[in-house]
Order: C-alpha cells, then structure tokens, then sequence
C-alpha cells in the first residue's frame, strides 16, 4: 500500500531520534521485534569506491572484474522498472550541509511501482545510470541490497521485487546506527566479499581515519598506528580520506563482482 506524504514527513521528524531506537535493539525482547519488522531476510552490502581498488596482480581480466560499479550496472541494465527518490530522507532529515540532499536513493523492480509517486518518478535505464554517475562525483557510498525497511516506510508489497541501491553519507541511517545496534542485526549490513583494507608502514598515527570516516567504528589508533578491526565493511573511505596512502584495499578474489551478483540475483527479482 502506497505510503501517505504525511508518513513520510513524521518519519523525517523522528529520525533524528535513530540512535535512540537503535539502541533498543540491545534489548532481546525488543531487538528480536525489531529484527522482525524491520530487518527479516535483509542482505545489504557496501560498495567500495572504484577509485580505492588496488588490483591484486593475479586478477585476471580487471578491467572486467575489478571495478564495485559493475554490480550496480548490472542490475540497472536488467531491472525493467528504475525509480529515483526526489531526495534521501535521511539527509533531508539530518539538514546535511556536506552531500547533496536531492541525490535520493535509487530503487529498481516491479516493486517500484509501489511507491507514491509524489516522492520520485520512474526514469529510463539511462537516467538511472547517470545517478548513479552523479553519486559517484558527488563523493557518495553505494549500498546495495534487499532492505525491509525500505519495504516497510514506502509500503512496497513484496520486497522480494525491490532492490534499494542508496547514496550514502555520514548522515545516512545505517551510518548513524551500525555501531549500536544488535549485532546480529548489524551484521546483515555486509562487507563484498573477496576485498579486504590493509594499513601499510606509511601511516603515522595522524589520526584522519576516525574523524568521522568510517560508519561502524571499524578503525582505531594504538602505538601511533591504524588498525582495522572485522568490523569493517569495506566502503573505502579511509583509503580516500588517509593524506598518507597509508590504506589499501585489496582484491583477493577475482570473482567478487560475480558473487555478489549471483547472491543478489537469488534474494531480489528485479526483471519481472
């Protein structure tokens, strides 16, 4: 069922209060609520940048294989309905002053057809594939996944038609809430697979890294060095934001971008 503007614009008065909520999901009793209508079946991933991949030297055919946005493509050019949001809620929200906050989230799948259409409009393959360039330019993170939350506050019926592809900032919901909610919850908020962040014997403890950089916390300093802990998920912004190239992010795996793919393409019908 379509979602009132009037839903959407309590939403965007009580998201300041997330960390609150997310907090409750500590709570067993609550979290497993919580878990129930907001985060069943989720499976979400992070995107780093193209720009921060450093190909191993084993990868065969990079130029195919080596690059996040490739994922992004694929779906963009499979899915037969494309939707642009008019804005990110969670921007809108926050009042961000850093990111555009008409650079929406990018929805593809029947489901699409779901969503009121006083809050984006159905583009072409094309369009879609120029946000998705425009978000790049714009400094922003890609997530990609099935996400009942996204279900839930724009009354999609069946999430297992919608693909959320989000822009995400400092602002944004998950990174607002990654390091304080269950973990069982925050785990379906995923690193790809085959990539992984290395510091190397250029950095010097400067500290740059955990200035509001990375959305789960996943960095600390110790011995006038960075360290990165499991915890992270890959985004690459410390690569970006390091003034020392003390970071690196590593394919492993030559066959990330298709397993990430495949395992997608299992959760979420965006053809039909």
């Amino acid at each position: 069922m379509t979602r009132p503007i009037w839903f959407v614009l309590l939403l965007k008065k009580a998201f300041p209060s997330i960390k609150i909520l997310a907090k409750l999901t500590n709570l067993p009793l609550i979290g497993k609520i919580f878990d129930l209508l907001l985060f069943k079946e989720d499976d979400i991933i992070y995107l780093p940048k193209d720009n921060v991949i450093e190909v191993n030297q084993s990868l065969e055919t990079p130029e195919n294989y080596a690059i996040p946005s490739k994922i992004l493509e694929y779906f963009i050019e499979k899915a037969n309905y494309h939707w642009i949001m008019d804005f990110c809620i969670c921007r809108a929200s926050m009042k961000c002053e850093d990111y555009p906050i008409n650079h929406g989230c990018l929805f593809l799948g029947k489901g699409v057809l779901d969503i009121n259409p006083k809050l984006g409009k159905l583009v072409s393959k094309k369009e879609a594939l120029e946000h998705l360039q425009k978000g790049k330019e714009a400094g922003l993170v890609n997530m990609i996944g099935r996400n009942l939350l996204d279900k839930q506050w724009l009354g999609v019926r069946d999430g297992g038609k919608l693909l959320s592809i989000c822009f995400c900032c400092p602002c944004c919901c998950l990174w607002q809430v990654a390091p304080i909610l269950d973990h069982k919850i925050g785990s379906k908020v995923k690193k790809i697979p085959g990539v992984k962040l290395i510091v190397n014997d250029n950095c010097i403890g400067c500290g740059k890294c955990i200035e509001n950089v990375c959305f789960v916390n996943a960095i600390y300093i110790k011995d006038k060095k960075a360290h990165i802990t499991e915890e992270c998920r890959g985004c690459g912004r410390c690569v970006e934001i390091c003034p020392n190239d003390a970071i690196d992010l590593i394919v492993e795996n030559k066959d990330y971008i298709n397993k990430a793919i495949k395992n997608l393409d299992r959760l979420i019908n965006v053809k039909d």
